[in-house]
């Protein structure tokens, strides 16, 4: 796919998505989009591009980090829970419960029986949550070993992305079919009728990205709320007794550029 093909599909999808957030807000639907998948398999480039037309305060992601010691202590689900979306929200979680059925239980920082009743749990909880009326979608992004191990060097290659690579990343890719056995076993308790994963082929990462805000708009029926036409009203009239502060007196970043 050319640069200039992506362009032109991706400019066309966003205007879709921003039909899509006029729609969510007008009728007050309650949306969120579960992104998991291997590291460096464009998780976070697809959200970044969901995310790029619409209105933060409609559309926001949820990326949550280490669990703190209260929350350990938590009900596992209850600091997910905060982050799901209120009337007219689209929540976009980057990473989610699932940590408990990869990186929790493949790195040993859950027990087994932890393990054993996450994967009993998550398919009511996520009935549940559709019970109440939220739209759960769940995106599982693959990735093959040559093109990870490809994106990793680039990102090690690269300071701007390094940043992207941690320790435990490094580890996940060691342990890489410790994670695809993981991966299946989740599949085969949480894929179900209710709230089924849907897998993004990501080799391509531009592709991916397309097909699955494609996807996505599927997921949610929406209709184009037409807004009402804008018109620019001219300026209020100028207040004789109002007089600018002189320029010396503010400070202006450095014209570098």
């Amino acid at each position: 796919m050319t640069k200039l093909n992506y362009e032109a599909e991706l400019a066309n999808l966003h205007l879709e998505l921003v039909k899509l957030q006029d729609w969510v807000k007008a009728k007050g639907l309650r949306v969120a989009v579960l992104f998991e998948g291997r590291d460096a398999a464009g998780k976070g480039g697809a959200i970044k591009r969901i995310t790029e037309p619409l209105n933060p305060r409609v559309c926001r992601i949820a990326a949550l980090g280490t669990p703190t010691e209260r929350e350990k202590s938590q009900w596992y689900f209850q600091r997910y829970v905060t982050h799901l979306p209120a009337a007219g929200e689209i929540v976009l979680f980057d990473r989610s419960w699932y940590n408990r059925a990869g990186v929790e239980h493949v790195m040993g920082f859950c027990t087994e029986a932890e393990y054993q009743e996450f994967l009993r749990s998550a398919p009511e909880f996520e009935r549940m949550l559709i019970r109440s009326g939220i739209i759960l979608v769940k995106y599982w992004f693959s990735v093959s070993d040559k093109n990870q191990e490809k994106r990793f060097q680039q990102r090690m290659r690269d300071r701007t992305k390094r940043w992207k690579i941690s320790p435990m990343d490094l580890e996940a890719r060691r342990r890489w079919f410790d994670y695809s056995k993981a991966k299946d076993v989740m599949f085969a308790h949480t894929d179900v009728k209710a709230s089924p994963w849907w897998v993004v082929e990501a080799d391509s990462k531009k592709r991916a990205r397309l097909n699955c805000i494609s996807h996505l708009l599927s997921q949610v029926p929406y209709e184009d709320v037409d807004p009402p036409a804008l018109e620019l009203p001219p300026r209020g009239p100028e207040d004789p007794d109002y007089k600018r502060p002189p320029k010396k007196s503010m400070r202006f970043v450095p014209a570098r550029f």
